[in-house]
């Protein structure tokens, strides 16, 4: 990649700022729930149902995704159910009132982004840009997890 003029890295740091500004508003909105249970909470309802595979695609340690699961089994969120051909492996599981809380979070950080996308001249332009963006961190992850030695 060809080193950024300073108006592409002003224009970078602005974006990294938002960003950052961003998360802590849907954080705030999402209620009950911090932004790691979220996560967690979104990602097991996608169907990631293991703790090593969360840990992975979330890209923290494995002790820190036990923590986040540990206070949301508590909490009733999410449930462990053992995994039939792997004695020690777990499978979660989105409660019924995980579900709700999912639910309810989603909501309210979309109620929360929508006045602010009312100030974008062109939302779709906006959403299609972030959706490029995931595809675009979704790609590096699965490269990296391709390089990782099995």
């Amino acid at each position: 990649m060809a080193a950024e003029t300073p108006a592409q890295e002003d224009d970078l740091h602005r974006a990294a700022r938002t960003i950052v500004l961003l998360a802590r508003t849907l954080e705030r909105a999402a209620g009950d729930l911090s932004l790691p249970q979220y996560r967690v909470l979104a990602l097991v309802a996608a169907g990631d149902e293991r703790a090593t595979h969360l840990a992975g695609r979330l890209a923290i340690t494995k002790p820190s995704v036990s923590a986040v699961v540990d206070g949301l089994v508590e909490r009733g969120y999410l449930a462990r159910e053992p995994v039939a051909d792997a004695r020690r492996a777990v499978r979660l599981c989105v409660t019924t009132a995980g579900t709700a809380a999912l639910a309810t979070a989603e909501d309210a950080m979309a109620e929360r982004l929508e006045p602010l996308l009312g100030a974008v001249d062109d939302p779709r332009s906006l959403f299609t840009g972030l959706d490029q963006v995931r595809d675009e961190m979704r790609a590096r992850r699965f490269e990296r997890d391709q390089a990782r030695p099995r």
